[in-house]
């Protein structure tokens, strides 16, 4: 009888310890909750930082130190005259990328080019959105100068395109014959073949 009442007991015990411990569980979780009201008008949040503030602005870059002595100008013709301070031009600048010719493109083919370019671009942080113009053409815009070069090799390096114009200068790959060339030599061969 003895051994009956000390199991009982020990059960009793063990419930008791069990119901104590959820118990406290249920405290402990429902203290850790906080209930936000969802009237927040009387609210201020003054807690913002500057890098806060800031996050998300464009922060200006700085131009570069001229890399030569001004005197260097009087034996450079204006294309490199033009070339040395194209590195120093600040605001947006634009151009146009020829495509290859002689090959079959949809206006699709074209805007697909263009939307991949400005995601590469994007992708290495630079500013530079490509629209296609027509079948051959593709225009790009850049909001500073400052990485023109990086944009210039980026392009000559992809397989669709033959040359790219940013302003008055024309840059293709070392070797190939001008634009001009390439049309004559494809009617050429277009006035061949209708023979």
């Amino acid at each position: 009888m003895r051994n009956q009442t000390q199991q009982t007991l020990f059960i009793y015990l063990t419930l008791l310890l069990l119901l104590l411990f959820f118990f406290f569980t249920l405290q402990f979780t429902n203290a850790a909750k906080i209930h936000i009201p969802d009237d927040l008008d009387d609210v201020v949040d003054d807690e913002e930082d500057d890098d806060w503030k800031n996050w998300g602005k464009k922060t200006p870059t700085p131009l570069p130190e001229p890399d030569f002595d001004p005197s260097d100008l009087d034996h450079l013709d204006p294309a490199q005259i033009q070339a040395r301070f194209s590195k120093f031009q600040t605001g947006p600048v634009f151009g146009f990328v020829k495509l290859r010719l002689g090959l079959q493109r949809s206006p699709d083919d074209v805007s697909e080019t263009a939307m991949k370019w400005t995601k590469v671009m994007k992708t290495g942080g630079l500013e530079v959105k490509f629209m296609g113009v027509d079948l051959s053409t593709i225009m790009f815009t850049m909001e500073t100068s400052q990485s023109v070069d990086e944009v210039k090799e980026y392009i000559l390096e992809q397989e669709d395109a033959y040359e790219v114009k940013i302003g008055d200068n024309v840059y293709r790959r070392a070797g190939d014959p001008p634009l001009e060339e390439v049309i004559e030599k494809l009617h050429k061969q277009k006035y061949k073949a209708d023979l």
